[in-house]
This record gives C-alpha cells, sequence and structure tokens, in this order.
C-alpha cells in the first residue's frame, strides 16, 4: 500500500468511524435499556401488580417470539429501502411502546384486560417494533467499514450493551424512588422517562445518518472513491469464494451454527439483564444500591468488548478469540449458581460479563467474511433471531424454576450447561467457510493503524 493510499485510508476510516459510531452507540444504549429495565422494574412492579416469578419471566421472555419473527423481514426492509428511514421507523415505534409499559394498570382498567394480558401484549408488540434494530446496524456498520476494522467497530457500537447497564442500572434504581409524584407509581415513571430519548432520536436519524458511502457528501471526493473502491472489491472475493441465495443463507449450517453459540451468549446477557437485579436485592441492599452493584459487572463487559475486539484485529484470527471469551462466561455462570457469598457471586458475574460481552465484537465480524448484500441483511438476522429465542426461553426457565424451587440457582445451571454446549459449536463453526480472516483481500492482511 503507498504512503498516499494509507493516508486516504486513515482520514477516510477517522471520519467515518467519529460520524457513524458513537451517534450508533447512543441508540443502542437506549434499545438496550429500553429492553431490559423491565429488570429493575420488577423489583416494585411485580408486587403491584401481583406478579409471580413465572409470570414476570414468561411476560419478560414473550418480547423474543415476535423479535424472532419479525427479525429477517424487517431486516430485508432494511435493505431495501435504506438504514436511514427504517432505523427511524423502529425507534419511533419502540418509544412509544416501551412508554405504554407504564401505563398497564390503566390500559387494563379501560380494556378490562388483566394486568398479565396487558403485560403480555405489549412485551408482544414492542418484541415486533424492535426487531431488526441490532441485525440492522451490524449489517450496515458492514456497509461501511472494511473487514480488517469489523472486530474493533463492532466492539465500539457493542459497548452499548454494557453501558446501557453502567448508566441504566443507577438511574433505573433512582427513578423507581419517584413513588407518588403525580400519581404514578416509581415503575412508571422509570418506563416513560427512558422511552422518550428514543422518540426524540428517531427524527435524528433521519437527518443524520447516511445510508451509503457514495452518498456521503461529508466524506471528500478522494475518501469517498477509495472506501467505495475498498468495499467493492472485498464484496468480490467474497462473491468469488461462494454466492448465497436468501433462501440459502437461511439453512446455511454455519450460519445455524452461529445462530446456536449465540443462542448461548443471549442466554447469559438476558439472564443478567432481567434477574441480576433481583438476585443481588436479596443481598439485603436498597433499590439505589442494587442499581450501583449491578453495574459492575457491565463496566468490566465494556472494557472487554474494547479490549478483546482490538485484540482479535491485531492479531489477525476471529476463531479462538471467539471460543475463549465464550467459554470463561459458561464457568463463571456456573460458578456464581453455586456460590453463595455476596462479593464472590458479583465477582463470579464480573468474570462472566468478560466472556459474555468480550466474545460479541469478534463473533459480528465474522458473517461480513462471507456473506455480502441480502444475503449478508438476511444472514445476520436469522443469527440474532434465532439467539434471541433464548431472550424467551431463559428468563422464562429462571421464573418457572425460581417459583418451583424459591432459588436462582437451578436456572443459572441450565444456562451455563446451554453456554457450554455454544462453546464447543464455535470451535467448529468459528472458522467459517475460509481460515478465519487471513484469507481476506490482500490490503486487509496488515492490521490498520489505530
Amino acid at each position: 500500500m503507498s504512503m498516499g493510499s494509507e493516508a486516504i485510508e486513515q482520514a477516510t476510516m477517522k471520519k467515518v468511524m467519529l460520524r457513524i459510531v458513537p451517534f450508533l452507540i447512543v441508540c443502542y444504549i437506549i434499545s438496550y435499556l429500553d429492553r431490559v429495565n423491565v429488570g429493575f422494574a420488577a423489583l416494585t412492579m411485580n408486587a403491584d401488580l401481583g406478579f409471580s416469578a413465572a409470570v414476570y419471566g414468561f411476560g419478560a421472555g414473550v418480547f423474543f417470539l415476535t423479535y424472532f419473527l419479525f427479525e429477517v423481514p424487517s431486516n430485508l426492509m432494511l435493505h431495501r429501502f435504506g438504514a436511514r428511514r427504517w432505523i427511524a421507523r423502529i425507534m419511533l415505534t419502540w418509544g412509544i411502546l416501551s412508554g405504554a409499559m407504564g401505563f398497564i394498570p390503566q390500559i387494563s382498567a379501560a380494556t378490562g384486560l388483566s394486568n398479565e394480558n396487558v403485560f403480555y401484549t405489549i412485551r408482544l408488540l414492542l418484541g415486533a417494533a424492535e426487531a431488526g434494530f441490532f441485525p440492522g446496524v451490524i449489517y450496515y456498520l458492514t456497509l461501511w467499514f472494511p473487514g480488517a476494522y469489523r472486530g474493533r467497530v463492532v466492539g465500539y457500537f457493542m459497548t452499548a450493551l454494557p453501558l446501557a447497564s453502567v448508566i441504566g442500572a443507577p438511574l433505573s434504581g433512582w427513578l423507581l424512588g419517584l413513588d407518588g409524584w403525580h400519581g404514578l407509581r416509581g415503575w412508571q415513571w422509570m418506563f416513560i422517562i427512558e422511552a422518550i430519548p428514543a422518540v426524540l432520536l428517531a427524527a435524528v436519524v433521519l437527518f443524520y445518518l447516511t445510508d451509503r458511502p457514495n452518498q456521503a457528501a461529508w466524506l471528500s471526493g478522494p475518501e469517498r472513491q477509495w472506501l467505495a473502491d475498498r468495499l467493492a472489491r472485498e464484496e468480490r472475493d467474497r462473491t468469488a469464494v461462494a454466492r448465497h441465495s436468501v433462501l440459502q443463507t437461511l439453512i446455511n449450517p454455519i450460519v445455524l451454527g452461529l445462530g446456536f453459540v449465540y443462542f448461548g451468549v443471549v442466554a447469559m446477557n438476558y439472564t443478567v439483564g432481567f434477574f441480576l437485579p433481583s438476585i443481588i436485592r436479596e443481598f439485603g441492599l436498597t433499590n439505589l444500591q442494587t442499581g450501583f452493584v449491578a453495574a459492575i459487572p457491565s463496566l468490566v463487559g465494556a472494557i472487554s468488548m474494547v479490549v478483546w475486539g482490538r485484540r482479535s484485529d491485531r492479531k489477525r484470527e476471529r476463531r479462538w478469540h471467539l471460543v475463549f471469551p465464550v467459554a470463561v462466561g459458561a464457568v463463571s455462570f456456573a460458578a456464581a449458581a453455586v456460590i453463595q457469598d455476596p462479593v464472590l457471586k458479583i465477582l463470579c458475574f464480573s468474570i462472566a460479563a468478560f466472556g459474555i460481552y468480550g466474545c460479541q465484537p469478534v463473533f459480528w465480524a465474522l458473517p461480513g467474511n462471507f456473506l455480502s448484500g441480502a444475503s449478508a441483511a438476511a444472514g445476520i438476522a436469522i443469527i440474532n433471531s434465532l439467539a434471541n429465542l433464548s431472550g424467551f426461553t431463559g428468563p422464562y426457565v429462571m421464573g418457572w424454576v425460581k417459583t418451583q424451587t424459591g432459588s436462582f440457582t437451578g436456572g443459572l445451571l441450565i444456562v451455563a450447561a446451554t453456554a457450554g454446549l455454544a462453546t464447543l459449536v464455535a470451535a467448529v463453526v468459528g472458522r467459517g467457510p475460509r481460515r478465519d480472516d487471513r484469507d481476506e483481500a490482500p490490503d486487509a492482511v496488515r492490521a490498520p493503524a489505530e
């Protein structure tokens, strides 16, 4: 690579990184917070509405049934109509429905439905509304970032997951203290206030995001040309290895295998998101203290995402950078299930957070290495939708086991075993159809300058 070309590459990728990634991080923080804040609401909402642990677990998880059904169609619509319009639509509808969670008693009184049925209905609608956001953004990033950058850029973007908890856990704990303000309970205010940013940002997305590099007026002509050429060359390389129709992608063994790997990761992720506040609350802490303690594993996760994603890019290796953290997460989760000491339990969840979060930027760098175009949109969506079925099964199993046994131990062990199986599958499918990332275009072999 010539010095002139290298300078254009560095200037271009710096502009793209600063323009796109921070904004998408903010959007994803809001998305994830609106999805899992029900975990903090449960600390007081369940008693107010008469929900058992099983009812809560089913309602928390039922979100993922419609999320699963609408994930692939939503991502194909994004591919057809462009990320800007489709992401704005997603954010507007999920914001409205997330805010509606704060009015469950009022909706129940107006419709004659029970609190349980209103809870289930809103969660189902919320899953349909939010379907496609995460895989849509992952696909969108493949349109802007060459393969050699994807480990780190996905790592940066996905720091939104733990950061949502680092920010949202104390915030949600504090909002629960707004009981009685204007006649509403604290958990109602939490849903309403935390939904507002999604609605406001939906309008910003329409004006801020750019669908493709050739439309980026904020890049110079040479920068646009360099990025378009680089991405086009990588797409030619992928299609030279194999072409996949959308249907072939949906039944591709590697795609399905990756879906199971992420199933195990997501099972751990949402178990922490939905039940860690309740587990910590049993230590005898206040709601606000619970929020701060619950943020500790997420802070570890945020650091691991950036460090591990960058390490994978630097080493030019994906497979074992995926297997190792998933294995660490599974073992640490099992340890957290059987250890009763509060400090050691949080330590285990924090180590598990390294695995849960650290593996994700590496994982999401894999599909773009062998899929492109509509097949990439469909493949990323099917992987994410299959995986997020564990967002239904995990909370449901956890809630059912807690109701039957009075303890979270059995449910945590089931989730840990699932993650253990995911580790074995990751060792098999983590290679993809090529040898790691070393078979990318020649320019991508050298780790890019930071």
